[in-house]
């Protein structure tokens, strides 16, 4: 566990504010005043594999920590309440202003990083999406650009998050 690890950052109970809340050295807190538990769930977020005409996949860049600068893949948090695949659209419209017209599941991919001075933990649902029109693909969002490549010429050291690398790592290898 690295200093940033949810059991070295909270010190607290957040139902009675003691100090004796203990992590359970595996997903949850227990507080030994109100003995309440306090779980540390991982997050959903959708990532978009997008091909154009051309058999090369959409990659963004990344315009905020973490690994700002970074390539990335299109996607982003689903919101409570809200399917995976509405969050992938919803994310693409955002992020590209372009329309998502069909997607199809590809795999799940954990995924962990830290963000002001937290570790998050998410589960990434990656989805295999098409575009119909490009024509009005822009940078919007979180990220700063956007660039088109063949799978086999992305250097894995460009991407910023591990599961954006597994996933690429996968595309790579179905590419044999």
């Amino acid at each position: 566990m690295n200093e940033f690890h949810p059991s070295r950052v909270f010190k607290f109970c957040p139902f009675c504010g003691t100090e004796k809340f203990v992590w359970n050295g595996a997903n949850a807190f227990v507080c030994n005043e109100c003995t309440q538990t306090f779980y540390i769930n991982m997050a959903a977020a959708v990532v978009a594999v997008i091909y154009n005409d051309k058999n090369e996949i959409l990659l963004t860049r990344r315009k905020h920590n973490p690994a700002k600068g970074l390539l990335d893949l299109p996607g982003g948090f689903v919101n409570l309440g809200e399917t995976a695949e509405n969050a992938v659209i919803r994310e693409v419209k955002e992020e590209l202003n372009i329309d998502i017209s069909e997607l199809k599941f590809i795999a799940t991919f954990p995924n962990e990083y830290v963000f002001g001075g937290i570790q998050y933990f998410t589960e990434d649902i990656v989805f295999l999406c098409k575009v119909a029109d490009f024509s009005n693909i822009s940078a919007n969002d979180d990220i700063s650009n956007y660039e088109f490549r063949k799978v086999d010429e992305i250097n894995i050291n460009e991407i910023g998050l591990l599961s954006i690398k597994n996933v690429i790592n996968k595309l790579k290898e179905q590419n044999k």
